[in-house]
């Protein structure tokens, strides 16, 4: 396996997994992995629904890293464990999240786009009463809204999430439908000199290709972009490390010839 640094993971300190950390770690051991980077979610004024209560995705620092540090001890020497976090990133945050960026010294944060103006795109109403192309522009749109007023991120994680759960999905989507919106994201992105990730949770959930989709990743490399994290997004043992091999063909073809992996907010380089 040319990857061996899974960049996005979760366990039960996230809302929307069950799973102990521990568990997730003895199986990265047992894929062969090297580092595994926990990013628990962290999205300050998730919408309340049914299903999700005031706070379900707000973790609790201090409990995470208390034994995060008691894991990483113990298995030290047979994997590297890294501490990050998930930020779920709206314009009216950005105190809030620069004061949670701040509170730990956190190796890796990776900066995502969960909530489009006060909605989730997981949910149907996302989409109702209008186009697919239209819900997908308007959650491309408020990317750049994130980019204006924060910064405080390594990479910009799963940049066309909304393609996961709109009525067809990645049917009939591509980079060049969205061309303008993208070309602006990626080249923010580079002048701000943070990184995307490729991420195969969608692969793992029957879709044609990644997050983001090739096109975006090939001209992300066009323009100049080299910081590419690998991320499961994984939530249970048996997603860790999903589709890696194809992540490395991926970025292969795509003209990358590294992948990286941070400490301590500092980007290494490691040969694909």
């Amino acid at each position: 396996m040319p990857i061996t640094a899974d960049f996005h993971l979760h366990s039960s300190f996230s809302g929307d997994s069950d799973t102990p950390m521990e568990q997730m770690i003895l199986r990265g051991i047992e894929l062969g992995l090297t580092k595994m980077c926990f990013t628990e979610h962290n999205d300050f004024d998730y919408p309340v629904t049914e299903r999700e209560a005031d706070g379900f995705f707000e973790v609790n620092p201090d409990a995470y890293l208390y034994d995060f540090l008691k894991l990483r001890e113990k298995y030290a020497g047979k994997i590297a464990l890294l501490f990050g976090a998930e930020l779920g990133l709206q314009p009216h945050l950005s105190k809030r999240n620069a004061a949670f960026a701040k509170e730990h010294d956190y190796d890796f944060i990776i900066g995502s786009s969960h909530i489009c103006h006060g909605k989730d795109p997981y949910y149907p109403a996302f989409y109702e009463g209008r186009s697919q192309e239209a819900a997908y522009r308007e959650y491309f749109e408020s990317i750049l809204e994130n980019l204006k007023v924060y910064s405080n991120f390594d990479v910009y994680g799963h940049l066309d999430y909304v393609v996961r759960y709109g009525p067809t999905k990645d049917q009939g989507y591509s980079y060049e439908m969205y061309r303008e919106i993208f070309d602006r994201i990626l080249t923010t992105l580079i002048d701000m000199e943070k990184g995307i990730e490729i991420n195969t949770s969608a692969l793992a959930r029957g879709m044609r290709e990644p997050n983001p989709c090739i096109g975006i990743l090939r001209r992300y490399r066009v323009l100049g972009g080299e910081i590419v994290t690998v991320g499961s997004d994984a939530h249970k043992p048996g997603q860790i490390a999903h589709a890696f091999d194809r992540a490395a063909e991926i970025l292969k073809d795509c003209g990358f010839h590294y992948y990286v992996v941070y400490e301590k907010r500092n980007p290494s380089f490691y040969k694909l």
